[in-house]
């Protein structure tokens, strides 16, 4: 049996498919006399672009529709033409309520252009592989390009099996998506690697599938969902090593690869060891596969080890939804130990000390996605979070004094929230510029799987299926209920002038942040100098000494003033009351601390961070 797995715009064009890399080392495995191959096509998209447009439409515009396009289905309008045959249809129905500057409408009407041409070619060169079966993996923007490109394989040879799977397989997505495409032969709702390799089997020997589970399939014109199995979640043993060989084989002789520089996608873990006790209200990723796994550190520094030496590529995304807390015990320092120039990237929750902070740092650890999304402890307590501003504030000064990117925005638009929840943080954000910004302030939306979306009493009742996918889908508007992964619906929480506060707010923290410190000094007798270097502050250097100095150290951690006076009792350090409250509220208007109710944080670093110029 020949078997082709395809990873089809819009995958990220500089980083192989892990899903395909770990699937096809399965087949392989679990599959006697299956031939796998791979067809990369995002790379061969973007190759297509690059050749029909004379370099006009680069990868980096390619990246710009991946990256910012998602929620707007952008990726999937461009292959909604090819999809059903109309190059123009639908080209009246340009997504107005896209806003402006997200992507060029002009490099988009270019892709649409191109679209059908590249369909055609995906398909002569699926085919002339001789396969017996096409998967598509799908995620996001995946879908309507994986259908058009299946389509056209049917109607050229329609003895070839045609299976779906991926993120938006999950749950009623892959039942829609099968029911409404009769030329999907197969959907695998949920993990693959054990479902892909029995229905493979089933297909060889021409035997039924009714039993697999999970599985979307055809009997006769009725499409049959069989019963997902409750929870079913594959174990780490079934879950491969990914082969990335294919895909890096191509990206060498690629026209495209002077754009690039490619880095390698890992797995240590599925689903969110928080996520199964406190699931975040506002997230759907893992649909009903929450329960958490996780690579030993063994086997991940091997296959780590592995995958660099073979591809010579040093820097690596982790597909982990949080990090296992075991490696901070036993795979960061062995990481740290191989001295690798690593440039890792992983997410993490973020109550973190700073020593584990300093341990990701050591291993090769660039950036973390800490999961910070806020500086009010009860919106945090609202998303169900389970930690603190004084926390979240924490993690971003001690991860510049280790050099170490953060990764977040700032999410808003909560149920029972309320203005008083931001004004006090937006009135303190000029005291926190020397610390990493957001990428911007970002209303929630509503996703499929999230608590949110499960429970419509938590505050979004009146719910739709976003706009985007009656612009790329033609079928009824209950079917879109539940093929869409992303849903409208009323506001909840701030507008108005508190909400454009905010992002102007934050705006300013961006711009003024790459000239902005704020960072402790030692002296001599045991002085601190907080040297204030931030924009929109006086130069100036502040001078602790004695009981000053302490009790500014002592709220690293976060402490309020009933605490720290009670901490410099213990260091039989007596501090009038008044005194110590009238230093607090000095530190507060000089911004040297952050006050939430009354709770006191330091926000001076302990190393002079290093700061990227963005100007000429």
């Amino acid at each position: 049996m020949r078997v082709c797995l395809a990873a089809m715009p819009w995958q990220a064009v500089d980083t192989p498919s892990l899903a395909v890399g770990i699937l096809r080392r399965r087949v392989a495995e679990a599959v006697a006399g299956a031939q796998s191959t791979e067809y990369p096509g995002a790379l061969r998209w973007a190759e297509y672009l690059l050749a029909e447009t004379g370099a006009a439409v680069t990868p980096a515009h390619y990246m710009l529709v991946a990256d910012k396009g998602i929620g707007h289905g952008l990726g999937d309008w461009v292959f909604t033409g090819a999809l059903r045959d109309e190059p123009e249809r639908r080209h009246s129905e340009w997504p107005a309520d896209v806003p402006q500057g997200v992507v060029d409408p002009a490099v988009l009407e270019r892709m649409r252009t191109l679209a059908a041409g590249f369909v055609a070619e995906a398909t002569a060169e699926i085919l002339a592989l001789r396969p017996d079966v096409v998967g598509f993996t799908s995620t996001f923007m995946q879908t309507v390009p994986s259908l058009a490109v299946a389509r056209a394989i049917k109607r050229q040879r329609p003895d070839v099996k045609v299976v779906f799977g991926g993120a938006n397989c999950d749950g009623p997505m892959g039942h829609a998506i099968h029911r409404n495409h009769r030329f999907v032969d197969f959907v695998v709702r949920g993990e693959g690697e054990i479902v892909l390799p029995t229905l493979l089997e089933r297909i060889e020997a021409g035997k039924p599938v009714a039993d697999v589970p999970g599985l979307c399939w055809w009997d006769g014109e009725q499409s049959v969902a069989n019963a997902m199995v409750a929870h079913q979640t594959v174990p780490p043993a079934l879950i491969p090593m990914p082969d990335y060989d294919a895909w890096f084989a191509a990206m060498d002789v690629s026209p495209v690869r002077e754009y690039l520089s490619p880095y390698l996608f890992i797995e240590g873990s599925r689903g969110c060891w928080w996520g199964e006790r406190h699931h975040c209200t506002f997230c759907g990723l893992n649909g009903p596969r929450m329960g958490f796994r996780s690579k030993p550190a063994d086997r991940f520094l091997a296959e780590l080890t592995h995958l660099v030496e073979r591809h010579r590529v040093l820097d690596v995304m982790t597909a982990d939804n949080i990090m296992d807390m075991a490696y901070y015990r036993h795979l960061l320092p062995r990481l740290a130990e191989t001295g690798w120039d690593l440039r890792i990237q992983f997410e993490a929750k973020a109550n973190v000390s700073p020593q584990q902070i300093a341990q990701l740092s050591a291993a090769g650890v660039c950036a973390v996605q800490f999961g910070i999304e806020s500086l009010n402890s009860r919106v945090l307590k609202i998303m169900n979070k389970g930690v603190t501003a004084a926390t979240n504030l924490r993690v971003l000064r001690d991860s510049d004094d280790h050099h170490l990117t953060v990764l977040w925005n700032y999410l808003y638009g909560f149920p029972d929230e309320s203005e008083h929840d931001y004004w006090p943080v937006i009135e303190q954000m000029p005291a926190l510029v020397h610390l990493q910004p957001p990428a911007g302030a970002t209303r929630i939306g509503l996703q499929r799987f999230s608590p949110y979306f499960e429970k419509p009493e938590l505050g979004f009742a009146h719910r739709r299926p976003a706009k985007f996918y009656g612009r790329v889908y033609d079928v009824p508007e209950a079917e879109l209920e539940d093929l869409a992964y992303f849903f409208e619906c009323d506001d909840a929480g701030i507008a108005g002038g508190v909400e454009k506060a905010l992002v102007e707010a934050i705006a300013d923290w961006r711009a003024n942040h790459p000239f902005s410190s704020l960072f402790r000094m030692e002296g001599p007798d045991r002085t601190l100098t907080l040297r204030d270097r931030r924009r929109g502050w006086p130069r100036r250097d502040h001078v602790l000494t004695g009981w000053r100095r302490d009790a500014y150290e002592a709220l690293d951690r976060g402490r309020t003033e009933e605490s720290l006076r009670r901490f410099l009792a213990e260091q039989e350090i007596t501090v009038d009351a008044a005194d110590l409250h009238d230093w607090l509220s000095s530190l507060r208007r000089h911004g040297l601390v952050f006050a939430e109710g009354d709770e006191f944080v330091a926000l001076a670093t302990t190393d002079v961070p290093v700061r990227m110029r963005t100007d000429d």
